[in-house]
This record gives C-alpha cells, sequence and structure tokens, in this order.
C-alpha cells in the first residue's frame, strides 16, 4: 500500500497519510456510506443497551426513585382511609394526583414498567455472564507465560542440585512441590511442562464472579418474589373489643380489607380471635415518667375449625401467627358502654362504641349516633377521660392513663345524620352541618357528664343515656378495652429474605474473594534449578506481592525439607523477592510485546 496520497481538491501529495485515508474536511466526491441497521439492528441495539449493567444500575435508582410517593402520599392498599381524607382536605389537587396513579404508587403502570424493564434488563445481564463464567469454570488454568520475570509482582531463586541427581528430573521435583502446595491452597493447578523446564499454572477466586452472579440473581428473584407474593398477599384491619370476637371474613370481620389481585376473598383460612382481655403497665404516680405506658399485652382465645381453643398474646413488635397470618398489635383505647332509651324505657341503642385516644394520658374522642327509635335522630360527641381531674380554666382532662377516675361528657346534637342516602360515613366523626346542638359550651348548656353506671336524660325529653358499668357484663374493669389489629398474610416474605441472604452472601464472596494466577516455573541451568514465582492479580489485590513471597518462602522450605539444597537459596538468585527488579532487567528489552497471561 502507498504511503502517500492525492488531495483531489489541491491535488497535492501527503506522505504521512495512507491512501485510503478519507478527510472530513474535504469528502471524497462519492463520499462515505454507512451501513443501515434496519428492523433487526436497531432491535439488537435496543436489547443491548437495555441488558448493560449500566442500565440496570440506572433503572434500579429510578425504582428507588418512583417509589418516594408512595412513602408521601397515602395509598389506597394501605390506607384507604387517608386518602378519603386527603380527598376531603384537598378536593382541587386530589383530582390531579389521582391522575397521576399517586394513590396506587406500587400498582401504577409507570411504576410497573420501571420493574418490568428493571427485571428484563438484570435477567440479560445474568444469562450471557453465566454462560460465560460456566465455560471459564471449565476450561484450562493459561499458560505459563515465557517471560515471568516481567510481571509485576516476581521473584526468582537459584536452588543447587544435590551431586549425582538429574537436574531436569530435580525441575519436575520442584514443580511437584509447588503444584501440591497450590492444590493445598485451593487453586485450580495444570501442568505445563516444555523440554527441559517444567512449571505449573494455577489460578482461584472464581468464587468472586460467582458472588457477583450470585447477587444479580438474587435480586431477580427478590423482584420475582415481590411480584408474584405482592399478588397473593392481602392486609386487613379490625377492632376487637373485650369480649368481642374477629372472624376472618371480608364480609364480617374487618373494618378495611386489601387483596392482592390473586387472592380469592372466599377462601380465607376460618377462624375466630376473641379478646378476653388487654393489659397496660404504667409507670407509678410519684415516679420519674409517671404516666408512661410500657408493656402492651392483648390476651386473645383462637378457634379454627375443628381445634381445641387456643389461648396466646399479641404485643407490640411480638406478632401472633394464626393459619398462616400474623395478628399485629397496632393501638387500643377505650371502649365506653353505652345505651340509649327512649321515653318508654325501650332501648333503641346499646353499642360499646371505640373512643379514639387524643393524648398520653388517653384523653379520648367518640361519636354515637342513633338514627331510630326517638323522635329525631340523635347525635352523641363524647369525651371519656380514665382519670378526670379539673384544670384551673374549669376545664376537664386525664390526668393518668389507667382508671383511677373514669368520666364520659357528652354534646347532644338533632337533626339529619346524612346517612339515610346511602353516603358512606366515618363512625369516628359526626357532621353536624344540618343538625341542631343542644348541650355544650358553645350554647351555654351543660355538657352531659356520666360516671360508669350512671344514666342522665337526653335534652327535650328524648329519652335517656347510660353509661354503663362494664363489670357488670364480666368485664375486667369498668369500661372495657379495644385493640386495633392488622392482619397480615404475605406469601413472598420468606422468599425475599431467603433471596436477600443469599444477595448478601453472594455480594460478600464478590468483594472479599480475590482473583488470583500463580505460577511456578523451573528451569535447569547447569548444576543448579532457576526457580521463577510470579502472580497477576485480576482487579485490586494489594495483598497480591505478599502471596507471591509467601508461595516463595512455603517453596523454599518444601525443597529445604525434601533435601534439595537447603539453604543454598538463601541469598543466592536475583531479584529474590516479590516485584523486585521491575526495571531494567537483563535480556529484557522494553520494546518487546509483554505475554498475554489473560
Amino acid at each position: 500500500m502507498s504511503n502517500s496520497r492525492s488531495d483531489g481538491s489541491s491535488g497535492r501529495t501527503d506522505p504521512l497519510r495512507p491512501s485510503d485515508h478519507a478527510d472530513a474536511a474535504a469528502p471524497a466526491a462519492d463520499g462515505i456510506t454507512q451501513p443501515a441497521l434496519g428492523v433487526v439492528g436497531w432491535l439488537r441495539w435496543a436489547w443491548r443497551q437495555l441488558t448493560s449493567m449500566r442500565t440496570a444500575l440506572v433503572l434500579l435508582l429510578m425504582l428507588a426513585v418512583a417509589a418516594i410517593p408512595g412513602s408521601i402520599v397515602p395509598q389506597r392498599s394501605a390506607d384507604p382511609n387517608g386518602v378519603s381524607q386527603f380527598r376531603v382536605d384537598n378536593p382541587d389537587l386530589f383530582p390531579i394526583l389521582d391522575g397521576m396513579q399517586l394513590f396506587d404508587v406500587y400498582t401504577s403502570a409507570w411504576f410497573s414498567a420501571i420493574y418490568i424493564l428493571l427485571f428484563i434488563s438484570l435477567i440479560g445481564c445474568v444469562i450471557p455472564r453465566t454462560k460465560h463464567h460456566w465455560q471459564a469454570l471449565r476450561a484450562r488454568p493459561p499458560r505459563t507465560p515465557v517471560r515471568l520475570a516481567r510481571l509485576d509482582d516476581h521473584a526468582e531463586v537459584v536452588v543447587p542440585v544435590a551431586a549425582g541427581d538429574d537436574a531436569v528430573v530435580a525441575a519436575g521435583r520442584a514443580v511437584d512441590l509447588a503444584q501440591a502446595q497450590l492444590k493445598r491452597a485451593g487453586y485450580r493447578v495444570e501442568r505445563y511442562d516444555r523440554g527441559d523446564v517444567a512449571s505449573v499454572s494455577a489460578e482461584r477466586g472464581y468464587l468472586r464472579e460467582t458472588g457477583n452472579l450470585v447477587f444479580h440473581g438474587a435480586l431477580v428473584g427478590v423482584l420475582i418474589a415481590v411480584g408474584i407474593g405482592g399478588g397473593l398477599t392481602y392486609t386487613g384491619q379490625t377492632v376487637i373489643t373485650e369480649g368481642s370476637s374477629f372472624v376472618n371474613s371480608p364480609g364480617l370481620g374487618y373494618t378495611s380489607f386489601n387483596p392482592g389481585r390473586f387472592v380469592d376473598t372466599g377462601a380465607l383460612p376460618p377462624y375466630t380471635v376473641t379478646l378476653d382481655s388487654f393489659d397496660v403497665t404504667y409507670t407509678p404516680l410519684g415516679e420519674q415518667g409517671q404516666g408512661q405506658a410500657g408493656d402492651f399485652a392483648a390476651h386473645v382465645t383462637v378457634q379454627e375449625p375443628g381445634e381445641q381453643p387456643e389461648e396466646g398474646s399479641i404485643r407490640v413488635n411480638h406478632p401472633l401467627g394464626v393459619a398462616g397470618e400474623r395478628l399485629y398489635l397496632m393501638g387500643n383505647g377505650y371502649a365506653p358502654s353505652i345505651t340509649v332509651r327512649n321515653p318508654d324505657g325501650e332501648v333503641v341503642y346499646r353499642e360499646d362504641v371505640e373512643f379514639l385516644p387524643q393524648d398520653a394520658n388517653m384523653t379520648s374522642l367518640g361519636v354515637v349516633k342513633v338514627p331510630d327509635g326517638l323522635a329525631q335522630q340523635v347525635g352523641l360527641v363524647g369525651f371519656f377521660y380514665p382519670s378526670a381531674a379539673n384544670l384551673a380554666t374549669g376545664a376537664i382532662s386525664s390526668a393518668f392513663g389507667d382508671l383511677l377516675n373514669p368520666l364520659l361528657t357528652l354534646d347532644v346534637y338533632v337533626g339529619d345524620l346524612g346517612i339515610d342516602d346511602g353516603t358512606p360515613r366515618n363512625v369516628y366523626a359526626l357532621d353536624t352541618g344540618d343538625m341542631t346542638q343542644l348541650t355544650g359550651r358553645a350554647i351555654d348548656v351543660d355538657s352531659i357528664e356520666l360516671a360508669p353506671g350512671q344514666t342522665s336524660d337526653l335534652p327535650d325529653g328524648l329519652g335517656t343515656i347510660t353509661f354503663e358499668d362494664a363489670t357488670q357484663q364480666g368485664a375486667p374493669e369498668a369500661v372495657k378495652r379495644y385493640v386495633s389489629l392488622s392482619v397480615h398474610r404475605d406469601v413472598g416474605a420468606p422468599w425475599v429474605l431467603g433471596f436477600a441472604v443469599l444477595a448478601l452472601a453472594g455480594l460478600l464472596a464478590a468483594l472479599f474473594v480475590p482473583r488470583r494466577r500463580m505460577w511456578v516455573k523451573a528451569t535447569p541451568t547447569g548444576g543448579a534449578l532457576h526457580i521463577e514465582y510470579a502472580g497477576l492479580a485480576r482487579g485490586e489485590d494489594p495483598a497480591i506481592a505478599t502471596a507471591v513471597a509467601q508461595l516463595a518462602r512455603e517453596h523454599g522450605e518444601a525443597l529445604a525439607g525434601a533435601g534439595a539444597g537447603a539453604g543454598a537459596g538463601a541469598g543466592a538468585g536475583a531479584g529474590a523477592g516479590a516485584g523486585a527488579d521491575r526495571e531494567g532487567r537483563p535480556g529484557d528489552p522494553a520494546s518487546e510485546t509483554p505475554p498475554k497471561v489473560d
């Protein structure tokens, strides 16, 4: 090929450019035509981009960022009441966020797209690497380089051969000792003898790549377990009052129920849970931290079909397992037993009403709705004080969380409760927009105050209301307690845990297992053996020099023990020590190409 080129534009010849050089500033008349990729080519390019590790990392970061709204905005699957309240508080913003699927983040189209792409990307990364790794595991260690001295981590020693011993045979025995030594150290070894020169090639550290593949494969397993397990998982919330029972049926026992898309709600395991008692320990008055609640324990009885009843306890962070489900203690409070009678003394309402705690001393707020049986619909907003005490302002507050001086105060409203049109209403709130207040500070009429066992008349002759003493109903205290339970069944949780542990083990192996290749070569030189040791690290391995030095030392000790010239190697030879004489070796011209060892 000519070393000159004719420039078509000026006719000049440039001797420093090849004849087929194309100048971008002055293209040839016919130009440069690039091959068209076509549909298959573009698909292949897209697949390679998707299955690159860089893309997988970007998708993993995007998945983490996409999950953030799920922890900020209430989710329908976990907090349906919170979504309803958000809609009431933000009527203008709610349709926008709902259109973006921010109340269903984990089942949204955009989150699912990221999830599926990450899943495909990881699989596309793992499968080819697994195939290549399997081939590498079955391959022989590489041949011993011709010039071991050119490797950075290198040591050599000259050992005299015993009188009457053949140098070639001695070289083979020396390499045999090195081979056994490397095998004991966990290396895969292969002999590469050539003429009079004996050598052994060894490598180890494939566990590093195995751990890397296990880590990424476990991530795929986590994604599968989360995806499939999420469809088979369901959660529900229920409230149980002392003496009452919960039935594991979406239509009977749950206040809210959130099933996965593959859950058959008609095939839930049948069982009932009865709350026998709820115990709370408080720091006594007069001690540091008085009034603070300590241990919470819900004592329950579980009944499964065909089985004997079993007693159990549910504590905070100590759920109770029942029929493959786990029952978690989420909250507690007081449930005063309230009875309302009409003027004729007939009972028109009798319930254990759950009051919601408002402070650490269990001052609680509750609502009673009496839609039928009285002259008008009646709503009552009440406060319950477990240990009532009068403040300087005349207001009442609870001074302690336990039942020392229980008191119930009620404000009475009459009018439309807003439930006749079938619109769902919050049972813990009373809409007083279409109602008239009959008692309370707002109209300067004293609220109704009741202690357990007391009865009071309702205004305008509507009837009477009684705060029942629960001990007369068999309860352990005058006021019943209630607990809020979360029922959770997660089929994928054990699998997620298993894959997470597997991923951690793989990551540790990928981080801390060094990948190394070691060589030992013995060359007869007259009446002595020129023994070389060298190592090559695959990746970062700051201990490779130490490993080569240790190999040389232990091999020298083995040679001495075998009678191959004890002490002959001490100080003999050039460059004894890892990494010694790395530059300017005689007979190692800089112009020579280094041996390819990988």
